[in-house]
């Protein structure tokens, strides 16, 4: 599969989810960047504002195993793990795989359980590996997690580690719909019964497993130019000198967010990346890896505000 392939599967997945949510198109468009670029993707919102819709949607149209796990306070790591459970019949201990084994997993409300269970995530979305009684047990290389939360301001939530954070390509905020779209979604929805359903709403499959190995082999030839990687380098650098932001982004920032441009030029059918690609992923690759300054938070001034800021005075290579 060439860039220009890349591309059409793009346009046709967009294209697919259109028929059962209305707008979200940049969400989409980061969903299948984080996937093609063996990322993962933490979407942030309100309740009722498509996230797990969105996520079916995505699963169905490119035929990925799909999983849920709904996260609450009493959820243990053994409930998304699994466990190795005694057979009397055989004698022997037999693998009871948990929700983790699939190929897109939805984290559904991720922030309503304890940091505890938060954690037993960290080995799967590194590694795409889980271990159990010391043995490891592979994931699909296809693995994604697709990790929902409310607003941390809400009541009854847990802040997620900043390890945890780190293991996701991207944090998308995901807003009220405008006037328009809420209309469009009120007419298309208002009189079903019940949760709305991908395959009713006609969304149908436009990729396989093959084709998705091939677009990800695609984003791996994207060339990299040296003017690119110093713009992303001095921006990730430019995170730690900024009053506004107390705790900068790390390295490894800075390459997911190299990873995430070559991502998006071969999304729009380029096989190398320019420096706008970065420059658009700053906001969701590293609105979740830094931390506002206090002075900043009393002010009123938010991590996107800061971020924004740092755009403008880092000039970009022509």
């Amino acid at each position: 599969m060439n860039v220009e392939e890349v591309r059409a599967l793009a346009d046709r997945l967009r294209t697919e989810v259109a028929k059962a949510v209305t707008g979200q198109a940049q969400t989409v468009d980061l969903m299948l960047t984080a996937l093609v670029s063996g990322g993962h993707i933490l979407l942030e919102g309100p309740p009722g504002t498509a996230k797990t819709l969105l996520a079916q949607c995505f699963a169905r149209a490119l035929d990925l195993g799909f999983g849920r796990i709904q996260f609450t306070p009493d959820l243990m790591p053994g409930d998304i793990l699994g466990a190795n459970v005694f057979n009397f019949q055989t004698g022997a201990f037999a693998l009871t795989r948990g929700p983790i084994f699939c190929e897109f997993l939805l984290a559904d409300e991720v922030n309503r359980t304890p940091p505890k269970t938060q954690a037993a995530l960290l080995e799967a979305m590194q590694e795409r590996v889980v271990t159990l009684d010391g043995k490891p047990h592979a994931l699909s290389p296809r693995f994604t997690v697709v990790a929902t939360q409310n607003p941390i301001e809400q009541q009854g939530v847990y802040p997620l580690p900043e390890a945890q954070l780190d293991r996701f390509l991207f944090k998308q905020t995901l807003p009220y719909p405008t006037e328009g779209e809420e209309r469009a979604i009120v007419a298309r929805h208002g009189l079903r019964a019940g949760s709305p359903d991908p395959a009713a709403l006609g969304v149908e499959t436009v990729a396989d497993a093959a084709a998705l190995a091939a677009a990800a082999e695609a984003v791996s030839q994207v060339r990299l130019a040296d003017e690119v990687v110093n713009y992303v380098v001095a921006l990730v650098r430019a995170t730690r000198e900024s009053p506004d932001i107390e705790a900068g982004a790390s390295p490894r920032a800075a390459a997911m967010l190299a990873l995430a441009a070559r991502g998006r030029a071969a999304l729009e059918g380029r096989d190398y990346a320019i420096p706008d690609d970065a420059k658009a992923l700053v906001l969701p690759a590293l609105r979740h890896r830094v931390i506002l300054s206090p002075s900043a938070e009393i002010e009123g001034r938010s991590v996107d505000d800061a971020l924004r800021a740092l755009i403008e005075r880092v000039e970009a290579p022509r």
